[in-house]
């Protein structure tokens, strides 16, 4: 686990993308500020006063579910806390993965920190150790149907504060959470009335996922203004498509962005200098070169609105029930329900195949001797007898494949749990799994096509290239992706391009030529 000395203070108001970021990815600390820790009492407090009153009040001296209407007796409730979390601690699968549980575990802390879940104090205080520690539960695959929260993954990391199941160390360890607990010096609480509840009604591991995803998807779609400029570049095409005044008819902020991207890059480039002249007719050139910025912006805004969601969803208190102190009450609600956020999950992955679909498509172009303007066949050195890049263009053709699939969206189907009281449910934590996979998928589009258009670029020497496009293919070639020549065992050059573009080298090569928006 990526290790930081920063921290992260959870107050009552939301933790920000970043700070979600911090925590999940590079291991950063979190503690409770003075604020939240008055508020959770405050909260308890009326907990603790509506327990000891003769009417029943729902997840403080009820049953759950279905079974709501049961009134459960005092000395029955640490039991009933106990039973819930065990029973539904219930996923199946493989284990997701750390960051995944890591925001999931911060975002939960941020709710109970606003003062409406009732929760004791040192249950938050567990909580926050759990991440400072980097004691991670494990949480498997399947179990969230995304109503009632991610009720199944949730239960997983509360089960670990009961000193119960499985967590992974910051070593990578699978141990019981009882030893962890105790190598770390902590003690496992027991949950009281109402704690069950507020640890698992969350839509926070499909918030998480959805941050993480929003973050990669901000990154690539710069990478993919990149890989675009050097197809445009190698592939002999125009840039006066991409003139401001030409986007400004149609104003739309993301496609303004890219196309501002795509001019930055391909200043200064000798590829393109050399038919610009006034005999150029290249004005028409095909839709997945020309239209670029229509489709690389419609994503920029599609993320740009999943950011909306998501900040509305971050300055959430999500529970059922809910405390409202100044009131002195609980109430029941239905804010637990996690169709927006499902929603703009399945919006992105629409938007990532169909990012990646044009991506192929411009990297099929430099394969075809009859559209890539007097490049050799698949690239390749002597054809016939070598086959170049043919296959790398199959691979990333069932990379495209496999996101069309990804792009049916989760949140459209529901089937119906807890004898029917749960009958409407939102799937968001299966739309999430499947974006995640999308973006995995959607970085290797790219990088076949930043590999392809980097040995067309070499092939159109001595034409000098843009200095961006310079940049990234010097990048490659330090690092053993080679350029024109016999082919040769393809696989690991095409693993080293998806490396760096995964870890930022590619985008950063170029920015270091030009700023990109």
């Amino acid at each position: 686990m990526n290790t930081t000395t920063l921290t992260v203070e959870v107050g009552t108001g939301p933790v920000t993308p970043a700070q979600v970021l911090a925590v999940a990815r590079e291991g950063a600390a979190v503690t409770l500020t003075a604020e939240a820790t008055a508020a959770i009492e405050r909260a308890r407090a009326v907990v603790d006063t509506l327990a000891d009153d003769a009417v029943p009040h729902y997840g403080i001296s009820t049953g759950f579910g279905a079974l709501a209407t049961r009134h459960i007796p005092p000395d029955k409730r640490a039991e009933l806390q106990r039973s819930l979390i065990r029973s539904h601690a219930a996923s199946s699968g493989p284990p997701v993965e750390r960051e995944v549980v890591r925001a999931m575990m911060l975002l939960r802390l941020s709710t109970l920190a606003t003062g409406h879940t009732g929760v004791h104090l040192a249950t938050a205080h567990l909580l926050a150790d759990l991440l400072s520690h980097g004691i991670t539960p494990v949480v498997r695959e399947y179990g969230s149907l995304g109503c009632s929260g991610d009720l199944a993954p949730l239960s997983h990391c509360a089960l670990a504060l009961m000193g119960e199941g499985e967590v992974e160390t910051a070593d990578g360890v699978i141990v019981s959470a009882s030893d962890a607990l105790a190598r770390a010096g902590l003690t496992p609480v027991e949950l009281d009335a109402k704690e069950g509840l507020a640890l698992i009604n969350g839509t926070d591991g499909m918030l998480g996922m959805l941050l993480m995803a929003a973050a990669d998807l901000t990154a690539l779609l710069k990478v993919a203004d990149v890989a675009a400029a050097m197809s445009v570049e190698a592939q002999l095409g125009t840039d006066r498509v991409f003139a401001p005044e030409l986007q400004a008819l149609r104003p739309h902020p993301g496609q303004a962005a890219s196309a501002a991207n795509l001019t930055a890059l391909l200043a200064d480039s000798g590829v393109v200098a050399s038919h610009r002249g006034p005999d150029c007719n290249r004005v028409q050139d095909a839709y997945s070169l020309r239209c670029s910025p229509q489709v690389h912006g419609a994503v920029r805004d599609t993320v740009a609105y999943a950011l909306t969601v998501a900040e509305r969803e971050l300055a959430s208190a999500i529970d059922n029930p809910v405390v409202l102190p100044e009131e002195g009450r609980v109430e029941s609600n239905g804010n637990f329900h996690g169709a927006p956020v499902a929603y703009v999950l399945d919006f992105l992955a629409i938007a990532v195949a169909d990012l990646a679909s044009m991506s192929e498509r411009r990297t099929d172009r430099f394969l075809d001797k009859s559209r890539n303007h007097g490049l050799p066949p698949f690239l390749a050195h002597d054809p016939g007898v070598d086959s170049g890049l043919m296959i790398a263009q199959y691979t990333q053709a069932g990379v495209v494949s496999e996101l069309k699939r990804l792009a049916a969206p989760a949140s459209v189907d529901s089937i119906p749990s807890s004898a029917m009281q749960e009958d409407h449910v939102s799937m968001g934590w299966g739309a999430a799994r499947k974006l995640r996979r999308a973006v995995d998928g959607l970085t290797r589009v790219l990088a076949i096509e930043v590999m392809t258009a980097a040995r067309a670029l070499d092939l159109r020497s001595p034409l000098h290239p843009a200095p961006a496009s310079a940049a990234v293919v010097q990048l490659l070639r330090e690092h053993g992706v080679g350029g024109p020549g016999p082919d040769r065992y393809l696989s690991p050059e095409i693993e080293t391009t998806d490396r760096l573009v995964r870890d930022g080298a590619v985008l950063a090569a170029a920015e270091v030529r030009v700023a990109l928006q």
